[in-house]
């Protein structure tokens, strides 16, 4: 999807230079991605790692629960942001990072913090960052181009279209989302039901994101980004209504409730 949108672009401002450069530079950009994509959500998170004993029993739920995963322990990382949420990157487990933002702390429960930890544990176990880290840097990829798009005059003796520019604009960013909304909502259901196994109970959980659906509500996050907002165990700008929940990147959080309660 990147490699095709940009070489689409580079055909329409340069021709078939353009399309052949938008080519190579869509591959680097995916090649740095898959390497350094985790580094770059901690980055836009202002997340710093959490040196071993600072918080005892968070590091002994970390061993636990990934030795239940049969995964090395994440590193963790925890932001300096008040809104209560975590994500999980890295494109495999042996490079895996679990960041915790500061509220999480602060405003719930140990047991469901410990939950939170178990959900993102579960992303890792079952495959999902590598896909959900490239995806947020194919988002912000798309995003860049579209917009730089609309100051490049066309190559090979023809003016601007002014009108291409700006349909890329609209475009592209909805084509970002969709890929977002493809790959995050399926997917947290499964990471939940990973969670309530590796806890050996539901409850944990599903209080867990009940609370995470009010903190989310109540407290703006400092750091989210549009383009990272599917990598967090709960959407850091709230759900929405109506047919704002169309467009969230996750499921609806009474959904997912009612998923671990058939459990």
């Amino acid at each position: 999807m990147v490699g095709a949108i940009a070489v689409g672009i580079g055909a329409a401002f340069f021709g078939t230079k353009g399309a052949v450069i938008g080519l190579l530079i869509a591959l680097a950009f995916q090649g740095f991605s898959l390497f350094a994509g985790h580094k770059m959500a901690l980055s836009y998170a202002k997340a710093q790692e959490l040196p071993p004993g600072e918080i005892p029993w968070l590091d002994q739920a970390v061993a636990t629960l990934s030795q239940r995963a049969g995964i090395p322990a994440p590193k963790l990382y925890l932001s300096p942001d008040p809104q209560p949420n975590a994500f999980a990157a890295g494109w495999k487990p042996e490079v895996a990072v679990v960041c915790i933002n500061r509220g999480l702390l602060e405003l719930m429960p140990q047991d469901q913090v410990v939950a939170v930890l178990a959900h993102e544990i579960g992303h890792i176990k079952n495959r999902d960052m590598l896909t959900m880290t490239v995806a947020a840097a194919a988002a912000s990829f798309i995003n860049m181009i579209a917009h730089l798009a609309y100051f490049i005059p066309m190559g090979d003796g023809r003016e601007r279209n002014p009108l291409v520019g700006l349909l890329l604009m609209i475009f592209a960013p909805i084509t970002a989302t969709m890929i977002q909304l493809a790959i995050s909502r399926t997917r947290e259901f499964s990471a939940d039901a990973t969670a309530a196994e590796l806890m050996g109970d539901a409850r944990p959980m599903m209080g867990a994101l009940q609370s995470l659906d009010r903190g989310t509500h109540q407290i703006q996050s400092m750091t989210a980004e549009a383009t990272t907002a599917h990598m967090y165990i709960a959407s850091p700008f709230g759900g929405g209504s109506g047919l704002a929940k169309l467009f969230s990147t996750h499921p609806p959080i009474e959904d997912r409730i009612r998923a671990l309660q058939s459990l």
